[in-house]
């Protein structure tokens, strides 16, 4: 034995912070030839040039993994470093098995917005472009496993990730559920064209009371000649518009015919209502022929609506309404990749879109600490520091708030 140096190491806290103290030996090696000449005590808990216990990170990934906390709770309740939390969970994520030794049959395709607006500097013209921070989720709505990360929401970077799969993984897919994206469609249009798609009907949803926000909206301006307030029964009760029918009270009722009777004497926002409320009763049908009758009943209160609000959300169900009726049929939905998405409170403070996938891919709902990993067309991957790294374009180029306003000030 060369020597016997104690060595600290951080453990699970038992009624407060655990320190353990070892007493590490040190031996010499006999072998003339090897490199290294002494070597320590090593165990299945402590590997070597540890400074943790192996319980303890297992501890930190289950603690933000199956609670879905943040990695800073977790690190002030264990008494340790947010960075001892950020390495546990990269570690976990390198464990997960390989996307295309699945078989899934129902995917679901969401995008969200990680991070506000970044500029970076273009090298090869110098220029400043903005930088949308944009990724999409590919998630099995069967198991709710994250199956990939893309970076941005255009149908390359979908395509990409769709193409690297195999023929017969791609094959055994029947139905994908996606956002109303033209661009996601065409992608799946190019690889997966055997494949049915159904269009979320939250989004669908939201179009129509995006509608009549809009209509409200301009019929104030119309009307009042400037933005609603809350003198205005129609800005004070606009949640209440956006309510569904079938669920108003009484009393909520009476709110709304008053609104309409002294707020709306043309009827161009009750008109609006009713086709909102149209499409809420067409997307909860049971059948396709009760759907096409409802669609019918839609066409004419748009008619009859005659504004250019409607209008327009009358092309959008006519574009849609072969993916709407596979989601009459299936009932797929992108509610389960949406579950992903409730963790951007945890990862929103991340700079890099890296550790946001991470982080995406670790809270997934599915079994915890053993999601399926695909960021992109390429793994993660340590370069030669042992520094985690994963694939990504454009170039990020972080730009203060001061220089910004000053871009959009200069003439």
């Amino acid at each position: 034995m060369h020597s016997r140096r104690p060595q600290r190491l951080r453990d699970i806290p038992v009624a407060g912070p655990v320190e353990v103290v070892w007493a590490k030996r040190r031996f010499f090696c006999d072998e003339y030839l090897c490199p290294r000449q002494t070597f320590t005590d090593e165990t299945s808990q402590v590997p070597r040039r540890a400074r943790s216990t192996h319980r303890l990170r297992e501890a930190l990934a289950a603690a933000v993994i199956g609670s879905g906390r943040a990695a800073a709770e977790a690190a002030a309740s264990f008494g340790v470093s947010w960075w001892l939390v950020q390495q546990a969970l990269d570690s976990a994520a390198l464990t997960l098995p390989d996307v295309d030794a699945l078989a899934p049959r129902m995917l679901g395709i969401d995008e969200h917005r990680y991070r506000s607006v970044r500029f970076f500097r273009d090298p090869a013209t110098k220029a400043w472009k903005r930088y949308e921070p944009w990724m999409t989720t590919i998630v099995d709505l069967d198991t709710e496993q994250v199956l990939g990360i893309v970076d941005g929401r255009d149908s390359e970077g979908v395509g990409d990730w769709l193409f690297a799969r195999p023929l017969q993984w791609r094959l055994g897919v029947q139905v994908v559920a996606i956002d109303p994206s033209a661009a996601v469609r065409k992608a799946l249009r190019m690889w997966l064209p055997r494949t049915a798609v159904s269009v979320d009907a939250f989004h669908l949803f939201k179009l129509g009371n995006d509608m009549l926000t809009e209509v409200r909206q301009r019929l104030t301006q119309q009307v009042h000649g400037r933005r609603g307030r809350s003198i205005d029964p129609g800005w004070a009760n606009r949640r209440l518009l956006l309510r569904a029918g079938d669920t108003l009270s009484d009393r909520a009722r009476n709110r709304l015919s008053n609104v309409f009777d002294t707020e709306d004497a043309t009827g161009k926002l009750q008109a609006a209502w009713l086709v909102k409320e149209q499409l809420r009763a067409l997307l909860t049908t049971g059948s396709l022929a009760d759907a096409a009758a409802a669609k019918g009943r839609l066409q004419a209160l748009v008619f009859q609506a005659a504004q250019p609000e409607t209008n327009r959300l009358w092309r959008t169900v006519c574009r849609w309404w072969k993916e709407i009726e596979v989601l009459i049929v299936t009932g797929a939905t992108t509610a389960k990749s949406r579950n992903v998405d409730a963790f951007r409170v945890q990862v929103h403070c991340y700079c890099d879109w890296e550790r946001h996938a991470l982080r995406s891919m670790d809270s997934c709902p599915g079994a915890p600490g053993r999601n399926i990993l695909s960021v992109g067309s390429a793994p993660p991957y340590r370069d030669s520091s042992g520094q985690l790294r994963i694939e990504r374009t454009p170039p990020r180029l972080y730009v203060p708030a001061w220089l910004r306003a000053w871009r959009r000030l200069r003439p």
